[in-house]
């Protein structure tokens, strides 16, 4: 710990920012389970309600480099609480959409509050958690998605029909605003630091011009190249092994349970992963593992049956789902320097957007028009993912 600084219990920090960023999270995705109802609602084609979800990718590519900035200039504490009011009313014009084209908005504006989250809950991370325990708090709050997903999906259509389609529309961004009053008052700076709350770089005295020419070093890049490929295997595995398991005669239930299990593992995997990080001072050992796994598990969620498929799915979850904690944890390391941090975590957030979106558009592409090329689509995963790997070796930690 830093000489003359008392940070608080780094286990309360970090949930109470993961139970506001699954709030969030689960706002994108209470969409998905009550889409059928929305179609209807909104007289719109399968086509135009995709974009309900898409929308939230494209705000990340447009908004991620700014966010940071804002970030840097403001803190990241003072964004998350402006980010539930947002999120308050991107939720409040959908509940009072009238069109197809304002709940299109309304779900913009949502993922303008995503994306804040997305930058902000790991700079919040660095910000205020006590630096021999950030792998640990970072494993926590790497969950807030794998959460956020399953209870939006899970909870949603509950809500829905015990209280009704405003109340579940609304409900997560209430939430979220109430968490948010917890965070302003909760989350602080450490005792001994008379800092207000600027960004993690506020005290930075370099030139800004040299200093963010540094975030397109040669090795700061093959962290982004390893980072980009990891979400492009992600997004294939999420969006195309329930399609794969329901050819192979599973139902849809069941297919989804075993996509999503490497998700459900992550509960598990992501803070201990963390914690033995802190433990043992490394990182790059963690991430090549992780990394490592991510392709031949693709390769069995896209093409296996039986024990080999289950086997993927539980790999990818135990060892694969630590390559977001450590990349987030690794980060800092890579930089070097601390007033980087925040238009960095913008430039790594919008690589993660880049990386799914990629993985949307080449996925299908990879079937062939067929859809039906599952062997070549699991082998370039499995490729795009050795070669992540290699990126992810030679890339040097400071």
């Amino acid at each position: 710990m830093e000489k003359n600084k008392h940070y608080q219990n780094w286990v309360v920090t970090s949930v109470v920012l993961l139970l506001f960023g699954i709030a969030v999270a689960a706002t994108q995705f209470k969409v998905p389970v009550i889409m059928p109802l929305l179609m209807k609602q909104y007289a719109m084609d399968t086509s135009s309600a995709s974009w309900l979800m898409s929308i939230f990718t494209f705000v990340g590519i447009g908004l991620a480099v700014p966010t940071g900035a804002l970030a840097k200039r403001f803190g990241p504490k003072a964004l998350l609480i402006v980010s539930a009011g947002i999120l308050v009313v991107g939720s409040a014009i959908g509940l009072l959409a009238t069109s197809a084209a304002l709940l299109l908005l309304s779900r913009g504006i949502e993922g303008v509050a995503f994306i804040i989250v997305t930058i902000c809950g790991p700079l919040a991370v660095q910000r205020y958690v006590a630096p021999e325990k950030i792998g640990s708090a970072t494993g926590v709050w790497a969950l807030w998605v794998a959460l956020g997903s399953v209870i939006g999906g899970v909870v949603t259509p509950t809500l829905l029909t015990s209280m009704g389609f405003a109340f579940s529309w609304i409900a997560y961004a209430a939430f979220a605003a109430l968490i948010a009053i917890i965070i302003g008052v909760e989350v602080k700076f450490p005792k001994g630091e008379r800092a207000q709350d600027a960004g993690l770089d506020a005290s930075a005295g370099n030139d800004q011009k040299a200093s963010y020419a540094e975030l397109f070093k040669p090795n700061t890049l093959l962290f982004y190249a390893a980072f980009l490929v990891f979400q492009i295997v992600t997004i294939a595995v999420l969006s195309f092994s329930p399609t794969w398991l329901q050819t192979q005669g599973i139902d849809p239930t069941l297919s989804g349970f075993i996509s999503t299990l490497p998700m459900l593992l992550a509960i598990v995997s992501s803070p201990l992963i963390g914690s033995l990080s802190d433990k043992t001072g490394k990182c790059k050992p963690f991430l090549v593992a992780g990394m490592l796994s991510m392709g031949p598990c693709a390769f069995l969620l896209l093409n296996g049956s039986g024990i080999a498929l289950w086997s993927g799915a539980i790999i990818m979850g135990l060892i694969g789902m630590g390559t977001p904690v450590m990349m987030l944890t690794s980060y800092p390391r890579i930089l070097g320097k601390a007033e980087l941090l925040s238009i960095g975590m913008g430039f790594l957030m919008l690589v993660q957007s880049l990386g799914q979106f990629l993985g949307t558009l080449i996925s299908p592409i990879l079937l062939g028009a067929a859809g039906d090329q599952w062997f070549f689509l699991g082998m370039m995963m499995c490729i795009f993912g050795l070669a992540g790997t290699a990126l992810a070796a030679v890339c040097k930690f400071k």
